[in-house]
């Protein structure tokens, strides 16, 4: 992993001076033999401390900070970790293959799934393989390709949302780029077969939503969704995209604002100080989440799976409404 991931946001500063200590002091013990176990107890619980000070009251913008982190754990992560026998189907049958969009068959817990999601990348590489995560019309394309086998074989469908938005080049526009997210959107709706989509960074505009229409919608506690990013909202209402801070205020685009308005089913709780610093902790609380969720969608008919989907996508504007009224 390259060191464009040693990222240290503006509210994490106090956290790593301690971990940096903590470094100095390991090393100097290693040239002598002084006990430092003392010591480094201390440090231990002044970072535990500064950690959860830091993370006890985060602004929206910090945590879009945190949803955009790279190290925070990404679709790939998640396939590799959870997907057993897992399975990459390419191509949408039309144009091209998109690797913006992961996509394919695999086992999750003995249960054979079709697993959907975008990837982002790590370094500047894998970033323009994976066009920073914005996929183009056949990857969409792809993805109801994908939808199609999964309600052919009966197999339920997981996704993993993370992307800034569809990509808004010429060639995808020429390629019909609106249509094919507005065409997975209703295949979603289409379906006979639980879907269960996880918002595990960033969930950007109807790049988000062709893959996110689900029966059950989770999203990671630091992770963002929206129809514009705060520096798109800026520049459009401010002229300034130095307004992003106020911008990410207005939009509510919090886990926690959107559990309060209906639009997700649950906030997936992330390990102290973000996904980012335990990955492995924060795939296991996503992994028992999906399986807890899955487990209750497989014991309804095919018909109740669509209703209940199309349902929750209705009730939405509803639950938001009555918000806005309560404010």
């Amino acid at each position: 992993m390259s060191d464009e991931t040693n990222v240290v946001l503006d509210f994490e500063r106090k956290i790593v001076e301690i971990e940096d200590r903590i470094k100095t002091v390991t090393a100097l013990a290693k040239d002598s033999d002084v006990n430092i176990d003392k010591e480094l107890n201390r440090l231990q619980l002044k970072l535990e401390r500064q950690i959860k000070l830091s993370y006890a009251n985060l602004t929206p913008w910090q945590r879009v900070q945190i949803a955009r982190h790279p190290k925070r754990p990404q679709c790939l992560d998640y396939v590799k970790s959870l997907i057993d026998d897992f399975v990459p189907l390419c191509g949408d049958r039309l144009f091209a293959d998109d690797p913006t969009m992961i996509g394919g068959i695999g086992r999750y817990h003995g249960i054979s799934v079709v697993v959907i999601g975008q990837e982002k990348g790590v370094d500047l590489e894998t970033r323009v393989k994976y066009n920073f995560g914005m996929a183009k019309p056949e990857g969409y394309r792809k993805a109801q390709r994908l939808m199609n086998m999964a309600e052919k074989f009966n197999m339920p469908v997981i996704c993993f949302v993370d992307t800034d938005g569809a990509y808004p080049g010429i060639e995808s526009e020429a390629r019909g780029q609106a249509e094919a997210i507005a065409a997975s959107i209703q295949k979603c709706l289409q379906l006979h077969v639980p879907i269960v989509s996880v918002i595990i960074g960033m969930g950007g505009s109807g790049g988000a939503i062709a893959i996110a229409t689900a029966n059950r919608i989770l999203m990671m506690e630091n992770s963002i969704y929206s129809v514009i990013s705060p520096e798109g909202c800026a520049s459009i209402l401010w002229r300034s995209a130095e307004k992003a801070k106020d911008a990410a205020e207005a939009l509510r685009l919090t886990a926690q604002d959107l559990k309060r308005f209906g639009v997700i089913d649950e906030i997936i709780a992330e390990p102290v100080g973000g996904a980012h610093r335990d990955t492995v902790a924060a795939i296991e609380k996503v992994d028992a989440t999906i399986y807890r969720h899955l487990q209750e969608l497989m014991s309804l008919s095919g018909d109740e799976l669509k209703k209940q989907r199309n349902d929750k996508i209705l009730e939405m504007g509803h639950h938001i409404e009555l918000e806005n009224t309560k404010g």
